[in-house]
């Protein structure tokens, strides 16, 4: 019966704990189904290291976070093969009742490694794309070709957007019914009481009216940065009181901080870098608006955060961007590289205050209504027990 079903034992499995949007929704989703009377939930992730930051903190005097030092994002056959074994016996020991994986690696070989150990339900979650024209043609067929055969033993999808479904099921990935869309939920009251922080503004050398651009984003390739340093000369030149706020570090940061050099650029641009999450709030509330360049996304976390906040976005027509920036609602939505859209979009609400506090007041309302954290544990929990119910019925 029901009662059953809603006691349950649940291993989910991440490839890194880095400073990340999928690395965000994993951790509040484990965090909110400990709160669930029934539930035991433990989380298997790879070893974080590097500039993104770590978020295995968050379960520090806990017994819920295990590390997998096999657990590699490279493909690394060796290393893979001894994380496949490991994760299967695992499985076979903890004998969860459903595994849930995140992002590419963890997800093909924790799949796997689930339905060899006998795990009865095996769900996994799209973050966004592991495959597309973002790569080569020999890493795109890899990637698809794992990707098909996880999904063969994948019990349900769960897309952080509609775009995710949409593409996986165009891959040959899946049944439709297999899929429930589920968006990424984060704590909203920080977001929503962010207010403009006079003090955080003269601390980053920000005057009080100055016009900031923000942007929340990995100092990586496809995120974007490059079209935004093109237009921020002509924007500078229409609006002088622009300044440019980057959040986030990366491999990347060198080659930004030259290039914004050599075009003296740099007094218009604070590079933050990386901010602890709990910091974010304040710095979105000090911004006027944000952007969001990126080509390769699933639904990216920072367009509903600066929703939250009421803030404009501008954002790319990549993958889920649609379905929270919605063009002249609660934002603008351009074709990835329309760099002359960028600068008239970023111009447009620098000049009118009315546009950003309407569009602002929309898409705070839309967030409200589809991204707080406890629809998201109660929308997965729900899922959770569903499966359990039913016979199990992987695709063939």
């Amino acid at each position: 019966n029901s009662k059953d079903v809603e006691r349950m034992r649940v291993t989910h499995v991440i490839t890194r704990l880095i400073v990340g949007g999928a690395q965000e929704n994993t951790v509040t989703t484990v965090l909110g189904l400990r709160q669930r009377p029934g539930v035991q939930v433990e989380l298997i992730s790879g070893p974080t290291t590097g500039p993104e930051g770590s978020l295995a903190e968050q379960f520090t005097g806990t017994d819920v976070l295990h590390v997998e030092p096999r657990l590699v994002r490279p493909v690394h056959p060796l290393a893979d093969f001894l994380a496949l074994r490991r994760l299967t016996a695992h499985f076979r020991a903890a004998r969860p009742d459903l595994v849930h994986t995140h992002s590419g690696k963890a997800g093909v070989l924790g799949r796997i490694a689930a339905h060899r150990a006998g795990v009865p339900v095996i769900v996994h979650t799209i973050h966004g794309p592991s495959f597309g024209t973002f790569q080569g043609a020999l890493a795109n067929t890899i990637f698809r070709a794992a990707e098909r055969r996880a999904g063969r033993v994948t019990s349900h999808f769960i897309s952080v957007a509609d775009a995710m479904t949409e593409q996986y099921l165009a891959a040959g990935i899946g049944r439709r019914e297999q899929y429930s869309t589920i968006r990424s939920g984060f704590d909203l009251s920080p977001f929503t009481n962010a207010g403009n922080d006079p003090m955080l503004r003269a601390k980053l050398g920000i005057g009080p009216r100055d016009f900031v651009v923000g942007m929340i984003a990995r100092l990586f390739e496809l995120k974007g940065h490059d079209d935004l340093f093109t237009v921020a000369a002509e924007i500078v030149r229409l609006e002088p009181h622009t300044r440019f706020l980057l959040i986030g570090d990366g491999p990347w940061r060198d080659r930004f901080e030259r290039f914004l050099a050599v075009h003296g650029l740099r007094s218009h641009f604070v590079l933050a870098g990386l901010i602890p999450p709990t910091e974010v709030p304040r710095y979105v509330g000090i911004m006027n608006c944000l952007v969001h360049l990126s080509r390769r996304e699933g639904l990216p976390r920072a367009l509903p955060q600066a929703l939250a906040a009421g803030k404009a976005v501008v954002a790319y027509d990549c993958d889920g961007a649609r379905e929270v920036c919605h063009d002249r609602k609660t934002g603008r939505l351009l074709a990835p590289g329309d760099l002359p859209g960028l600068i008239e979009a970023i111009v447009a609400l620098s000049k009118s205050g009315d546009l950003r506090n309407q569009l602002g007041a929309n898409g705070r309302q839309l967030v409200r209504e589809q991204f707080s954290a406890e629809k998201m544990v109660t929308d997965i929990h729900a899922l959770y027990v569903r499966l359990l119910k039913q016979p199990a019925r992987l695709a063939p």
